[in-house]
């Protein structure tokens, strides 16, 4: 069975990192475990030290300044040493046997490059979470969220990553647009019979922000949707282009 390599991007996360550490820690599957501190100002690399010397499958990468999100994952994973990689974001946690789950799906079928887990939002506004249509609108965002994603490495290294435009930076979404790339060009699938990730919401949390939006509560910014939606086509196209001229390339097979 192929091991799992887990990316814990972190920004200012002391609060909540040691619970994503000691879910991950629950999950034999996971035999490395590497968070990425993206230029915090508090505790976080101190608490991640202080895990790592309990378990020698979590390291500590630091980056030189804050660089965002999508560059701290990309990081992450170019440090990973196993040919699969989950995504878990500093404020959630894996439910128990979730990345089991992911590895014997990817195990069961070898032609599928990455597989979804369906995620518990927790602790969301009353409004948001009561209202009738909350289920339908977080199935679309366990389709996107990087924590819900297991894939394989060396399809995301050939994909070049998460997108790191400068519409991302300023807007966010670029784990959506590697969603959309995955189901256009591979069909990703998402594990939908039980919840295996807990995201917990947080004040300015984009899942809020996407769902307030859905459900008539707040205003989409035409300015953002806009640049993401273009920066998300050109990434999709590029995605294309890439494994366009992979498929061309002839490989030498003759013996070394």
């Amino acid at each position: 069975m192929s091991p799992i390599s887990v990316i814990i991007p972190c920004f200012n996360g002391a609060a909540t990192i040691a619970r994503a550490l000691q879910s991950c820690r629950s999950q034999r599957e996971a035999t490395q475990i590497l968070v990425v501190d993206d230029g915090s100002t508090d505790a976080s690399a101190s608490v991640v030290r202080t895990w790592a010397m309990q378990d020698e499958r979590i390291r500590l990468l630091q980056t030189a300044r804050i660089g965002g999100v999508a560059r701290a994952r990309n990081w992450g994973v170019l440090h990973a040493n196993n040919p699969l990689v989950a995504f878990l974001d500093a404020n959630s946690e894996y439910l128990p046997d979730a990345l089991a789950i992911a590895q014997a799906h990817l195990e069961q079928h070898p032609l599928e490059a990455a597989v979804r887990l369906d995620i518990e939002f927790a602790g969301f506004p009353a409004q948001i979470a009561t209202h009738p249509d909350f289920a339908r609108h977080a199935a679309v965002l366990s389709n996107t969220v990087s924590s819900s994603l297991v894939m394989r490495r060396s399809v995301f290294l050939a994909l070049g990553g998460f997108p790191m435009d400068d519409a991302f930076r300023r807007y966010g979404g670029e784990d959506g647009a590697l969603s959309w790339v995955l189901s256009d060009l591979f069909a990703q699938r998402r594990l939908s019979d039980a919840k295996r990730v807990r995201v917990f919401h947080h004040p300015g949390i984009h899942a809020e922000q996407f769902l307030s939006v859905q459900m008539g509560f707040a205003q989409a910014d035409p300015v953002a949707a806009a640049e993401t939606l273009l920066s998300s086509r050109a990434y999709l196209e590029m995605a294309r282009a890439t494994l366009r001229q992979l498929r061309a390339v002839s490989l030498n097979d003759s013996p070394a």
